[in-house]
């Protein structure tokens, strides 16, 4: 949902949180692309949020939207939210779309101490940006996930229409983004330490 929905995403939080709470590798994102709110309700609704998860899990690794589709991070960066350790803020780009100022408005918050993780991204067809934005999260150690695994008809799915549900994709299965995706996934996942 693009808009808050405080008791619902409560009741959603809680039941999960104590399903997979014990889990290390749940990773929780409590807003998804804050449209129009301001960071004020954003913060006030996570801050709600982060305590429901905290009573199941006092771990994980919580990730905060920002306004204007995750681009607004310059927003929390002056204001943090300070009720928890172990929290993330996301950012999101598409990089036929969202060119260098993107990256200068996160470089601007991490200099603040914020830390980022690029929770939705993808290349658009626009194959050099994406690799400039690829060699800017990786200069910097942040973790980044490509939007979507799906065969929609969209530049941003990485899957054509053969590829079957339960993964084992060939190469015909996926689109040259997915292609792309595989490469970059294998190269910066098998470099020596």
């Amino acid at each position: 949902s693009h808009n808050i929905k405080l008791n619902e995403a409560k009741e959603f939080f809680f039941v999960f949180s104590k399903k997979y709470g014990d889990y290390p590798n749940v990773i929780y994102e409590v807003f998804n692309e804050p449209d129009y709110e301001t960071w004020a309700d954003v913060k006030l609704y996570s801050e709600e949020i982060i305590k429901v998860i905290r009573k199941n899990d006092p771990d994980n690794i919580i990730l905060i939207g920002s306004p204007s589709w995750d681009q607004d991070i310059h927003l929390p960066a002056k204001n943090p939210i300070t009720i928890d350790k172990n929290i993330m803020y996301t950012m999101h780009f598409y990089a036929a779309t969202h060119q260098k100022w993107l990256r200068d408005r996160t470089d601007e918050a991490i200099k603040s101490g914020l830390p980022i993780f690029v929770s939705e991204s993808a290349g658009m067809e626009d194959y050099k940006s994406w690799q400039e934005y690829i060699d800017w999260m990786e200069q910097r150690g942040i973790s980044w996930v490509v939007w979507s695994v799906s065969d929609k008809d969209e530049t941003c799915s990485i899957l054509k229409k053969s590829a079957k549900s339960d993964g084992h994709w060939k190469t015909e299965d996926l689109k040259e983004s997915g292609i792309r995706t595989r490469e970059y996934l294998r190269f910066y996942n098998s470099k020596e330490p």
